[in-house]
């Protein structure tokens, strides 16, 4: 079991940065990949990062891919999320996840932190 807790978030300007955290808890951290995760108003989740569990594999969606940045801490069980260039359309809840196996579903997932950018 993995409990996940996200923080960070809050209201930037256009072109702004944030760094979103998430604090996991247990020992077995080090052995997830992890993802980051948003869902905007009226929109569906969708996917934004992953990294694997070593850190040594990252992917993003296309449209952060440059702008953000994922990484982990496995000795402080915390991934992060350096979000930078900030643009209103990255407004949304963000979430991270903790993922067993590479190709199946994430098993956890925390709940959520809000980042919105203002025009």
């Amino acid at each position: 079991q993995v409990q996940l807790v996200e923080s960070g978030g809050g209201l930037v300007q256009d072109g702004g940065s944030l760094r979103l955290s998430c604090a996991a808890s247990g020992r077995t951290f080090s052995t997830y990949a992890m993802g980051w995760f948003r869902q905007a108003p009226g929109k569906e989740r969708a996917f934004v990062a992953r990294i694997s569990s070593s850190g040594l594999s990252k992917s993003y969606e296309d449209s952060v891919k440059g702008r953000f940045t994922i990484s982990r801490d496995n000795a402080k069980h915390t991934l992060y999320l350096q979000m930078n260039s900030l643009k209103p359309e990255d407004t949304a809840v963000y979430y991270c996840a903790a993922q067993e196996k590479s190709g199946l579903p994430y098993n956890y997932w925390g709940q959520g932190t809000q980042v919105t950018v203002s025009s």
